[in-house]
């Protein structure tokens, strides 16, 4: 019996790791956009839920995400710009600013996040989406972030 609820755990654990993997990406799709044509989020969730199969996506997560950063931009910004000591943000690409903005709302905001899922997801979309080693520009500033904004579970996860 503990087997099959455990089991069962894990299925639902993995299937919300996929529906949060797709709202991720649409968010990063979504904050591109609006890097380049300024549309609203409410704009872009309706464009996308027309233009894409948003099937087995967390749309209150996209949803949060997508309007969460859009509304932090520069709260977030300011949060990013003495830990991007490898280049300025404003010399980053569209994509790399839509993760590293993404990954530090993620870090402040979504605690029941764990600090390395949340990089690892911006990370991972960059490797896919974004320039030739972004990922690890992308991965240098999050940890540091994380090492701000998760200091608690940091020190609690290397005991």
């Amino acid at each position: 019996m503990a087997n099959k609820k455990d089991f069962e755990r894990r299925q639902a654990a993995r299937k919300l790791a996929s529906t949060r993997h797709k709202a991720r990406h649409f968010a990063m799709q979504g904050l591109y956009q609006n890097h380049l044509n300024a549309s609203s989020a409410s704009d872009i969730e309706a464009q996308f839920r027309v233009d894409f199969d948003m099937q087995g996506t967390d749309l209150e997560y996209f949803r949060e995400l997508l309007a969460g950063v859009q509304r932090e931009k520069d709260q977030l910004d300011a949060e990013l710009l003495p830990l991007a000591t490898e280049r300025k943000l404003e010399e980053c690409d569209p994509v790399t600013l839509a993760l590293l903005r993404l990954g530090t709302y993620e870090l402040k905001h979504r605690i029941d996040v764990p600090y390395k899922v949340a990089i690892n997801e911006s990370v991972n979309l960059a490797k896919k989406f974004g320039p030739q080693d972004a990922h690890k520009f992308v991965n240098a500033v999050l940890d540091r972030a994380a090492l701000q904004l998760r200091q608690s579970e940091i020190a609690d996860h290397q005991r």
